[in-house]
């Protein structure tokens, strides 16, 4: 037979410790404060960070826009209507060839000075006001496209 267990007495330690009582309420909503902070700060600098890569998308598109369309009149100003050609998008180059284009572009009256407007970003367009041989002036619209390789902004048309 074996001997029965010596009572536990004073400075015996129990086989585990017994969950705390006070302040459990306190600790719970702190966590759930910090958890909270957390989140909305996790949520709101990814959102701010949508709309701040939104906004400089929208102006780099405006600034290559404007950059493809200038160098295709400053081109057409110059009559190098070969550099002109080459401002042109992928389907517009199939629809002419160069040396078309460049036959069409000088029988047409000569562009002398242009004046580029505001892209519209969402239908990508950029109206010109065009100064022609002989001082009559009129209105372009320039329409812009994609391209698929670069990524950069072409001329796709005028009208």
């Amino acid at each position: 037979m074996t001997p029965p267990a010596p009572p536990p007495g004073p400075g015996v330690a129990p086989p585990f410790a017994a969950p705390p009582t006070e302040g459990r309420r306190t600790r719970l909503w702190i966590g759930l404060g910090v958890g909270a902070l957390a989140v909305v700060l996790c949520c709101g600098g990814g959102g701010s960070a949508v709309v701040g890569l939104a906004v400089t998308g929208v102006q780099a598109v405006r600034e290559q826009a404007r950059t493809v369309t200038g160098d295709y009149y400053q081109a057409l100003v110059e009559r190098n209507y070969g550099r002109a050609y080459e401002q042109l998008c992928d389907d517009a180059q199939r629809r002419e060839s160069r040396p078309e284009f460049e036959r069409r572009a000088a029988a047409e009256p000569q562009v002398t000075a242009f004046r580029l407007g505001e892209v519209d970003t969402i239908n990508l367009t950029l109206p010109v006001d065009v100064t022609l041989d002989g001082g009559d002036r009129e209105q372009q619209q320039v329409i812009l496209g994609h391209d698929g390789q670069t990524g950069g902004v072409e001329v796709c048309g005028v009208s």
